[in-house]
């Protein structure tokens, strides 16, 4: 089975366009959402859309929580509130009950999902710790797990009792060790690398890699900028951050 797992695509339609076409390149045979594919960009319908064609099997994201009314915003900054309200008045009912079918966690034979941490999925916490990735592993029933949230890849590796990062984005899991993937952001990466960041899961080919895949920034500002949504979130789109 290959898996093409990707997050945070934040109603980036350029980005996430350019993550779907290098996808099928790469033949994936199942399509993961780890979470808020709206929030920020400017096309939260057309990326809903976009998901719903490729039959995605998504988790819910803190943005897709705070749209449907489940979280106060006020744990958003203002910034990020505003693009929220905003893109619930893009949304319609049809968006909105599609929202409402994305569970907090997905899990099958072969791997587990949330957005931010499986011990309080629906606080939405950041993975930025090796305290938080021990309490994770801790619950891991499966030998490898995905996330986003933090829009930073990431892997982490454990070995018995000892966790660390892996210097790599391209491994082979070692199957008396378990692996959490942080497959990064589509729409609005943080790390620095402006390309749009996804991963493939290749379980035949026991391997993981995430990758990067350019798409035209510039377009995807001038639309942020056109719909009158913060310009800084317009702006931190061509440096990744």
């Amino acid at each position: 089975m290959r898996y093409g797992i990707f997050s945070d695509i934040h109603g980036n339609l350029e980005a996430f366009e350019a993550v779907i076409a290098a996808l099928e390149k790469e033949s994936v045979d199942v399509y993961l959402c780890a979470g808020d594919t709206i929030g920020y960009g400017a096309d939260p319908d057309v990326c809903l859309e976009r998901l719903r064609c490729l039959k995605a099997k998504s988790v819910a994201g803190n943005h897709e929580w705070a749209v449907l009314g489940n979280m106060t915003l006020m744990h958003f900054n203002p910034v990020a509130r505003e693009a929220i309200l905003w893109t619930e008045n893009q949304l319609g009912p049809d968006e909105k009950d599609f929202l409402k079918t994305f569970p907090l966690k997905f899990k099958n034979d072969d791997l587990m999902m949330v957005h931010g941490t499986w011990q309080h999925e629906s606080m939405f916490e950041y993975l930025t710790s090796l305290r938080k990735a021990q309490e994770m592993f801790a619950l891991m029933d499966r030998d490898i797990g995905f996330v986003g949230h933090t829009h930073v890849p990431m892997i982490l590796e454990q070995n018995d009792e000892e966790i660390s990062f892996v210097s790599s984005f391209v491994i082979k899991p070692n199957p008396d060790r378990k692996y959490i993937v942080n497959v990064g952001s589509v729409g609005q990466p943080r790390d620095g690398d402006p390309r749009a960041a996804y991963a493939v899961y290749d379980t035949k080919a026991k391997e993981v890699a995430v990758r990067r895949v350019s798409y035209p920034v510039v377009k995807a500002q001038e639309k942020i900028r056109q719909a009158g949504l913060p310009g800084m979130l317009a702006d931190r789109l061509e440096i990744g951050f």
